[in-house]
């Protein structure tokens, strides 16, 4: 009995931490449905949230983002659930946008393309998987010539939901990504599981680039049962407080 008592007692900060983020999810569900009235098109998607697939507060967010700013050019990492969002907002409301996803399994992609058709102007490149060292050496999942295909490319909204997640830094490639932005440049990125430590490492790393480069990043956490981080510049801070 007494072991049962400090068992309990022991966990039930875990236990009501937990519930307090399934509440939270709830309510992120409710608010996702509410914002897709007049899409028709989106109500009518078939949509997996959830599970490896990003949760109600990512799908709310990214879906306020492309309606809200209509991002021309959109780079996302890892080909899922989101590719159905944005392909699906291109077809029927960002008529000019382009949208690239990295993704590193093909036999991913040749599952999901089965299921799914996304538009023409959705191109998915396959870059294999790779280990990586960030400068310092620490280890993390990255795309094996990620550098090739961003070198003097710019996006306007980043989607980094991929590759599979590291101790340390992870998804760390979007770090070397956003270094060809200067300045002048205007954008978003999206940080998926911002909750985990690795992305949130990631997240400080590119704030600590940016800041010294003398971009200024106003940064913003959505939290549900998964939490995601916006970097946003001038221009697009308000998507901090969607």
């Amino acid at each position: 009995m007494l072991r049962r008592l400090r068992h309990n007692t022991k966990n039930n900060p875990r236990w009501h931490h937990q519930t307090h983020l399934q509440n939270l999810e709830l309510e992120w569900a409710h608010v996702f449905h509410d914002s897709l009235r007049g899409k028709p098109w989106m109500e009518n998607l078939p949509l997996n949230v959830g599970r490896w697939a990003g949760n109600y507060s990512f799908f709310y967010l990214l879906c306020r983002l492309l309606s809200d700013y209509q991002p021309g050019k959109i780079l996302e990492f890892g080909l899922g659930e989101s590719s159905k969002v944005v392909s699906a907002f291109l077809d029927n409301a960002l008529t000019s946008s382009q949208h690239t996803i990295v993704e590193e399994n093909p036999d991913w992609r040749d599952e999901f393309q089965r299921r799914f058709s996304l538009g023409n102007r959705s191109e998915v490149v396959i870059l294999e998987g790779a280990d990586k060292l960030v400068d310092d050496g620490v280890l993390y999942r990255g795309y094996g010539g990620i550098e090739k295909l961003v070198r003097d490319k710019k996006y306007d909204l980043y989607l980094v939901d991929g590759p599979t997640g590291s101790k340390r830094c992870s998804r760390f490639d979007i770090v070397t990504a956003a270094e060809v932005l200067a300045k002048d440049d205007e954008f978003l990125i999206l940080v998926d599981d911002y909750n985990r430590a690795g992305e949130r490492e990631t997240v400080e790393r590119l704030l600590e680039s940016f800041k010294d480069r003398g971009i200024e990043i106003h940064l913003g956490e959505y939290v549900g049962k998964v939490s995601q981080a916006i970097l946003a510049t001038n221009r697009y801070r308000f998507a901090t407080t969607l």
